[in-house]
Order: C-alpha cells, then structure tokens, then sequence
C-alpha cells in the first residue's frame, strides 16, 4: 500500500517513513503545500499523513481539495500539534478518517491505519479468508492450512491489493502505482507487474487451485469471491 506524509517536520516525517517503510509500505513526502498538491493531483494513496500546519497553506484547505476531487478514496488521518476539539471536529467533519494530535507512538498510528482498512473493507479482524488461503494484513504474511508461505513483499502488497479489491477488475497501472509508487518514474512498457503476478500465482497454486485469479486480458487482474 502507499502512503503520502504531509509533513514539514523532517526529522518525523523521516521517522514515520522508516517505520512504514519497514512495515511494507511504499512511502512518500511532500514537505509543503504546494509540493504535497502536485503529488495528490497526479497520484492517488492507500492513506495521507496530513499535517495541518505547512509552509505555503493550512491542510484543511489541501483537505478539502482532495476531498472535491470525484472517485478518490484516499483515507486521511491527520497528524498536528494542535489538541483543540474545535480543530479535530473541523479535520473529521471536513472528510478526515482518524485524528492524531503529536506526539504519538508510530505503533498506535500503524493500529489505526489497520482499523481503517477494516472499516473501509468491512473486515471484523486483521486477517482476510479467501479461497482457504489467509490474509494477514496486520503481519504482512499469507498461509495455507496454517503453513506460510515464502512471498516477497511486493508479491504480498500484489495480493493484498487485489484480495482487498476483490471482484473488481484491477487495472496493471493501478496496480503499479499502489505497490511501486510513484507511477511516473515507471517505464508502462514494461512486464515487471506481469512478472510479479506469475511468481505470485506459482506459490499460491503450489496449495490449491486458484482459478478464481483471473487475467482480465489488455487490463489488468482480478481475484473472485
């Protein structure tokens, strides 16, 4: 999954990045307004980190510009100093997801992010049953009959993405900028993704049959329910 840090702290931000970044998240940065912008308007994330106070804006007004933005589902948690109630109520009536006032632990920001995943995937627990094989998102690990299985990382962010999607058709492009980034920086004539998938499904059809990872041909790949 891919995560957008909004923040003008570096030595947080840097902070929050190693963290995520250790946890299997793909991370970004924008240290201002206006860089955070360009990246929103060309990208789209699992989550934004969004400080409230930055160089050249207040988040609340990059808030509700991605929010007037139509089709995006970024979940937004907003991390700042300020502990007022009359801020916190603004930043969640305004669309954000979870509030954070600093300092916090990175371990409860990671339990969030995991609680909004749940709601926003109507999950009831961190581990996602699909096809007899186990999903667990909280441990980045998947299993077969209580065996796990040796996935790379980006092999677990490619069926977590899908397993989470689930019965829709998820474009290579999509798929791409969710697991690697930054989709700019991405050659879209090349068949890594393609690659990835196919040593994706050697290891999961070594347990069973897995008719139900669908090719959806010129497009992209779908897992079915």
């Amino acid at each position: 999954m891919k995560i957008l840090i909004v923040e003008d702290e570096k030595n947080l931000a840097l902070e929050m990045a190693i963290f995520l970044g250790k946890e299997g998240y793909t991370v970004e940065h924008a240290w201002k307004k206006s860089s955070a912008e360009e990246k929103i308007f060309v990208n789209s994330y699992d989550f934004i980190l969004l400080d409230l106070g930055l160089p050249g804006g207040d988040g609340f007004e990059l808030l509700n510009q991605l929010k007037k933005i139509s089709g995006r589902e970024d979940a937004v948690i907003i991390l700042t100093a300020r502990g007022a109630v009359d801020d916190r109520i603004k930043g969640l009536e305004a669309g954000a997801d979870d509030y954070l006032a600093k300092p916090f632990s990175l371990t409860e920001l990671l339990a969030r992010m995991h609680a909004i995943i749940r709601r926003k995937h109507k999950l009831e627990m961190n581990e996602v049953m699909i096809h007899k094989f186990i999903l667990d998102i909280r441990n980045h690990q998947v299993c077969f009959n209580g065996e796990k299985l040796n996935l790379t990382n980006k092999e677990f962010e490619i069926f977590n993405y899908l397993v989470l999607n689930k019965n829709r058709v998820i474009s290579r492009v999509n798929l791409t900028e969710h697991v690697w980034g930054d989709i700019l920086e991405i050659n879209s004539d090349s068949n890594f993704v393609d690659v990835h998938v196919k040593n994706l499904r050697k290891k999961l059809a070594v347990h069973a049959a897995i008719e139900w990872f669908e090719t959806v041909r010129s497009i992209g790949y779908r897992i079915n329910l």
